[in-house]
C-alpha cells in the first residue's frame, strides 16, 4: 500500500486578479488615486528550490517598482480584498513572530530616506561629521546597528539583542557579507557599498521568509556587483530567504533570475512570466518599432528598453542590450551631446582650480586615501600620497572600487573634510591656512562652497525634506542646506528655466496638469505656471525626481567646479540622458521623439536662460557605471583598492566612455 502523499505546501504569497490603490476608490480625496497593476496574478512559492521562481521587477522611473514591492508586502489596498493572501504564513511551519506579512517579508530600499548612510539615529547631523575624530553618543557602531541596539532610551523601546538570534547566524551573515573588519566602526564611516551590505545584513538577521531588494546594485562598482550577485544567488538557491529584486531597464539582470515583471510607465504590468519569454517579447516589440513595423505604445517606450537585456554573471556583465544594433546607428548623436567642440585642447592648460600635492588621509593607523608614492610636478623626488590637479575646462571621471576613497576625495575637494586644513591642498590658487608672505587671506569654507556645485548621496541624505522643489534649486545660492539663498533676477531666471525644462521629471502631477491646461481658457498661462514647484515638497518626490533636483542644484549656479558623485544613479535611461544633455548644452539642445539631439524651441527663439558647461568650468564626475558617465568626460583617475599600496592611475579617453566597452575594460583592467 502506497503511503499517503503529503499535501502541497501553499505559496508564501498569492495574488489572483488583484488591483491596488493608495486610497479606497470610493473615498473622496483631492489626491490622484489611479489603480495600480490591474488584475495582477503572481505567486511566490514557499518551496522555491524545487520549482524556482526568482522574480525581478523591472521598469523605468515612476513605473511603480517600489509600489509593486510594497504591494507584495501588504501595503496599498487590494481590490477585491481577498485577491491577495499569504497562505504559507498561516501554517505551523512558520514561527509566531513571522505570522504577519510585515514581519515575514522584509523590504530593503535605497531611496532618499536612506541614501548614502544608514537610517535611524546613526545618521550624522551634518555632512562633515563622518570625518571627525570626536564621536557622539548617537554614532552607533555597525554591530549595534545590525543587532538593533540604536535606541536612545532602550527602557522605553526594547531593542532586539544578540541572544535572540539563531546560534551562529550573526557570524554567518557578517562573514557572507564581508562585514567583519567593520563591526566596531561607526556606521557613519561606512562607504556607500559597505552601507548597502550592512542594510541587507540587518534584514537577514531578522530571518525573513522573503527579502525584497529595491535596486540593490545601484552605486556599486563592477567587482562588488559581481560578488554581491553571487551572494544573493546562494541565498536564492537555498530559498533562505526567497528573494525578489527590483531593477532599472539598463541594469544587467542576474543570471539566476528566472521570472520577470516589466512595468509600463503608467504603473501597469507590460509583460510578465519566464525571463526568456518576456525578453523575447520585448525584443520583438522594440525591433518592430525601430523598423517601422509596429506602432510604439506611449506607455511602453522603446527607448527605455534600449539598454535592457545584458546578463550579470559571476565573471561580470555579458550579452548585448536590446538596442545595441539601433544604438550603433545613432552614435553620431553622442558626439554632439558630448559638446567636445567647446572643450579647450590638451595643449591649452587652464588655470589650476584644485591642486593636491602628496595628499594622505589618516585615521590613526588606518590610511583611507593616499597609501602610495607618486611623482609630483613640484620636485624631482616622488611624494607620498595623491598628486592631482584639476584645471578649468577639464572634464574628469573619478573611478575606483567601493571603499577606495572616492567619497573622501570629494570631501577634500569640497572642503568638507577637517584634514583639508593640514594637507597640501590648494583650492582656486589658495590654501585653507594663512601662507606667510603671500599677502592673501586664507580661503574660508564659505569661499569654497560658493564656487563648487556638489551632488552626491551624502548631499541627498542631508537635504531637508521639507523644502519645496523650487527651494532645493534656489539652495544653490545659500551658504548651508537650511540657509536663506541670495538671489538676483538672473538667478531666478535660471531656476525658473530649469523648472520648466524638467517639469515632466519634477512635477508629480505633470500629465494631469497638462490635461487640465488643455481644457482651460488661458492655457498658455497655466502651462507657464510654476505653482507646482512651490506646492510639492522634496521629500514627497520619487527617488528619481529627487536626484534630478539635486543635479540641477549642483549646476544651476554655473560654479567653477561641478562635482557629480553618483548623481545619475536611480534615473532611468531617458531621464539620465536628458540630464546629461542639459549638463553640456543647457536649454540649447533637446531630444526629438526618435532620441536625436536637435535645437530646442527656446534656442530658436533666443530665450536661453540656463546654459551648459563652459570652458571656464571644471567637471569631476564619480560613477561606477559607464552609462552614468557624461560623454564629455575625457580625463580620468582610478583609485586603487584600499591599502593595496599601488598608486592611483591616470589617463585620457579618446572618446565617450559609455559607447565603447573597450575604454571601460581598459580603465578597470578587465
Amino acid at each position: 500500500m502506497r503511503p499517503p502523499s503529503r499535501p502541497p505546501i501553499p505559496p508564501i504569497l498569492r495574488i489572483v486578479n488583484g488591483t491596488f490603490y493608495r486610497h479606497h476608490p470610493n473615498s473622496a480625496s483631492s489626491h490622484p488615486n489611479p489603480p495600480f497593476f490591474k488584475d495582477l496574478n503572481i505567486e511566490i512559492p514557499s518551496n522555491s528550490t524545487e520549482s524556482p521562481r526568482r522574480w525581478c521587477i523591472i521598469g523605468p522611473s515612476l513605473s511603480g517598482k517600489t509600489t509593486f514591492l510594497q504591494a507584495l508586502r501588504g501595503q496599498h489596498l487590494s481590490i477585491p480584498p481577498h485577491a491577495r493572501s499569504w497562505p504559507y504564513l498561516s501554517t505551523d511551519q512558520v514561527p509566531d513572530r513571522l505570522r504577519t506579512p510585515s514581519q515575514a517579508i522584509r523590504y530593503v530600499g535605497f531611496d532618499g530616506e536612506q541614501v548614502g548612510g544608514l537610517s535611524g539615529p546613526a545618521t550624522s547631523a551634518y555632512l562633515a561629521a563622518r570625518y571627525e575624530s570626536l564621536r557622539e553618543d548617537t554614532d552607533f557602531s555597525l554591530r549595534d546597528f545590525l543587532l538593533g541596539n540604536t535606541d536612545l532610551n532602550p527602557l522605553q523601546s526594547p531593542a532586539e539583542v544578540e541572544h535572540e538570534l539563531p546560534p551562529g547566524l550573526l557570524d554567518r551573515v557578517v562573514s557572507d557579507l564581508r562585514l567583519g573588519p567593520l563591526l566596531d566602526l561607526p556606521v557613519a564611516f561606512l562607504s556607500n557599498g559597505q552601507g548597502r551590505r550592512a542594510r541587507i545584513a540587518r534584514a537577514l538577521l531578522r530571518t525573513p521568509e522573503v527579502l525584497l531588494l529595491d535596486e540593490p546594485f545601484m552605486g556599486l562598482d563592477p567587482p562588488t556587483v559581481a560578488s554581491l550577485s553571487e551572494l544573493l544567488r546562494s541565498m536564492a538557491e537555498r530559498a533562505a530567504p526567497r528573494l525578489v529584486l527590483a531593477a532599472r531597464p539598463q541594469d544587467p539582470i542576474p543570471e539566476w533570475i528566472t521570472h520577470l515583471v516589466y512595468l509600463r510607465s503608467d504603473c501597469q504590468v507590460g509583460s510578465m512570466g519566464e525571463k526568456d519569454v518576456v525578453m523575447e517579447g520585448l525584443r520583438k516589440y522594440a525591433t518592430g518599432v525601430w523598423r517601422g513595423a509596429l506602432a510604439e505604445d506611449e506607455k511602453l517606450p522603446v527607448r527605455a528598453l534600449a539598454e535592457m537585456g545584458r546578463v550579470l554573471t559571476s565573471e561580470g556583465v555579458a550579452g548585448e542590450a536590446l538596442g545595441s544594433e539601433e544604438g550603433a546607428r545613432q552614435q553620431h548623436t553622442v558626439e554632439e551631446m558630448a559638446g567636445t567642440r567647446d572643450l579647450p585642447g590638451r595643449e591649452a592648460e587652464g588655470e589650476a582650480l584644485v591642486e593636491m600635492d602628496g595628499v594622505q588621509v589618516r585615521y590613526g593607523d588606518k590610511i583611507a586615501l593616499g597609501n602610495w608614492t607618486q611623482d609630483t610636478p613640484s620636485g624631482p623626488a616622488p611624494k607620498t600620497g595623491l598628486v592631482w590637479t584639476v584645471r578649468r575646462g577639464e572634464r574628469w571621471g573619478c573611478f575606483g572600487p567601493n571603499g577606495s576613497g572616492k567619497t573622501t576625495l570629494v570631501s577634500l575637494l569640497c572642503s568638507d573634510h577637517p584634514q583639508t586644513y593640514s594637507l597640501p591642498i590648494r583650492l582656486f590658487g589658495r590654501s585653507r591656512l594663512p601662507e606667510p608672505g603671500s599677502g592673501q587671506r586664507p580661503l574660508t569654507f564659505w569661499d569654497v562652497q560658493r564656487r563648487i556645485g556638489h551632488s552626491s548621496p551624502e548631499v541627498h541624505q542631508h537635504m531637508p525634506t521639507y523644502l519645496s522643489v523650487r527651494q532645493v534649486l534656489e539652495n544653490a545660492w545659500a551658504d548651508t542646506f537650511k540657509g536663506v539663498p541670495k538671489l538676483d533676477d538672473a538667478a531666478r531666471a535660471k531656476v525658473e528655466a530649469a523648472l520648466r525644462w524638467f517639469a515632466p521629471e519634477l512635477n508629480p502631477n505633470y500629465h494631469h496638469d497638462e490635461r487640465v491646461a488643455v481644457g482651460r481658457r488661458g492655457a498658455d498661462d497655466w502651462a507657464d505656471s510654476l505653482r507646482w514647484a512651490d506646492d510639492h515638497l522634496f521629500g514627497r518626490l520619487s527617488f528619481s525626481a529627487q536626484r534630478v533636483a539635486l543635479f540641477l542644484r549642483a549646476i544651476i549656479k554655473h560654479p567653477d567646479v561641478v562635482v557629480l558623485d553618483e548623481a545619475f544613479g536611480g534615473m532611468d535611461e531617458k531621464v539620465r540622458d536628458k540630464c546629461m544633455l542639459f549638463l553640456v548644452r543647457g536649454e540649447e539642445k533637446t531630444h526629438d521623439a526618435a532620441g536625436k539631439v536637435v535645437d530646442s524651441e527656446v534656442a530658436k527663439q533666443g530665450e536661453v536662460r540656463a546654459t551648459g558647461l563652459s570652458p571656464d568650468q571644471a567637471l569631476v564626475c564619480i560613477s561606477h557605471l559607464k552609462e552614468e558617465t557624461p560623454d564629455c568626460v575625457r580625463e580620468w583617475i582610478c583609485l586603487p583598492e584600499a591599502n593595496e599600496g599601488r598608486p592611483a592611475r591616470f589617463g585620457r579617453f579618446d572618446g565617450p566612455l559609455r559607447t565603447d566597452e573597450r575604454r571601460w575594460r581598459e580603465l578597470w583592467k578587465m
